[in-house]
């Protein structure tokens, strides 16, 4: 996790960047900018805090991560900060050019210098990048000839960051570690992080994490239902059973896992076939051991929903003991049932 207590700029450019579809344009600023100590502490804060995974990138190209243009213009950065300025106009110009699509809205966009950044116990420059889309009206009260007024005006809300990205000064012979961040996230507009930006997951502890949760999400709930009978109690309880696997132990190992979790041979011969075809599809490799990331598995295990939906009416929220739930039918009435079984209400 990124600690910002210790940031500081050195330098900061803001130009706006509009939609390429509706010809809006860019406008440069003419130098960079020196905020005020108050400024910049409310800057930082908006910024930084929203950094809180310890999920992180690498800029990739094709051919040759040097024909990444960020990672181009980032390291020009780095080995100069004297180049911050022109190297931040030809990235809010490579901007532009990706900002095509009609729901991609116009925005400010900051290059920041950064000193003073601690990740994974090491304290290094980064360059960041951040585009603010968003526009919120704000309540402005005040006193006037003893009596109070009134009136709105617009503005950014500091704790809502739109697109952010940290470059470290770190692995800059795999495209650097970067961060990112983008909350207004829509399907035909990824153009921050693939365009723009242009970037593969790292692979280390969160990513093998992420991936192994995933297939088992996806197995549990897609595959297993095609090929086995399977009712939602046991889905819920084989979902539970996998997050608390990642919960309760720092180190994975996919045999121990399949033996401890899943248990059945067709069904772990099931799980390793879907495994290849994951990869396959996915164009990623799953390691069959690795540390686990605790970060990852409390991200991921919000998405483990355990939960029985029984027509309109109601919903069971499985938790674990899985023998307290007992399903059955009722004949005189043709409706399915369960009987849940409990020691005392809370």
């Amino acid at each position: 996790m990124i600690n910002s207590e210790f940031s500081q700029f050195k330098n900061i450019t803001l130009h706006k960047v509009g939609n390429k579809l509706s010809n809006e344009g860019v406008r440069f600023s003419k130098s960079t900018i020196q905020p005020d100590e108050e400024i910049g502490r409310l800057l930082l804060k908006y910024f930084l805090t929203p950094f809180k995974q310890n999920e992180y990138y690498h800029f990739y190209h094709e051919s040759d991560v040097n024909l990444n243009e960020v990672f181009t213009y980032a390291s020009a950065i780095f080995n100069n900060q004297d180049n911050l300025y022109e190297q931040s106009i030809n990235i809010a110009k490579h901007l532009y050019e990706q900002s095509s699509h009609p729901k991609i809205r116009s925005g400010e966009l900051y290059v920041v210098y950064l000193t003073g950044c601690m990740i994974e116990g090491e304290t290094i420059d980064a360059i960041g990048l951040f585009k603010s889309e968003s526009r919120e009206t704000y309540l402005k009260v005040y006193s006037s000839n003893d009596n109070f007024e009134i009136d709105k005006e617009d503005g950014i809300n500091i704790n809502k960051l739109d697109k952010g990205c940290l470059i470290f000064n770190k692995e800059r012979e795999k495209g650097y570690l970067v961060a990112v961040i983008d909350n207004q996230k829509n399907s035909d507009t990824q153009y921050w992080m693939d365009h723009f930006l242009h970037l593969i997951n790292r692979v280390d502890e969160y990513h093998h994490t992420k991936n192994v949760l995933t297939l088992c999400k996806n197995f549990v709930t897609e595959k297993m239902p095609e090929e086995f009978t399977l009712s939602k109690a046991e889905q819920a309880d084989l979902l539970n059973k996998s997050v608390n696997f990642f919960k309760e132990n720092k180190s994975f190992d996919f045999n121990e896992f399949t033996n401890q979790i899943i248990q059945d041979k067709e069904v772990i011969k099931t799980f390793n076939t879907y495994k290849s075809e994951f990869e396959t599809e996915r164009d990623i490799s799953i390691a069959n051991e690795f540390n686990i990331s605790e970060s990852a598995v409390k991200k991921q295990a919000k998405v483990f929903k355990s939960v029985i939906k029984l027509d309109k009416n109601f919903h069971i929220y499985v938790h674990g003991n899985r023998e307290y739930i007992v399903k059955g039918f009722d004949e005189s009435t043709g409706l399915h049932y369960y009987q849940i079984y409990f020691k005392e209400e809370n």
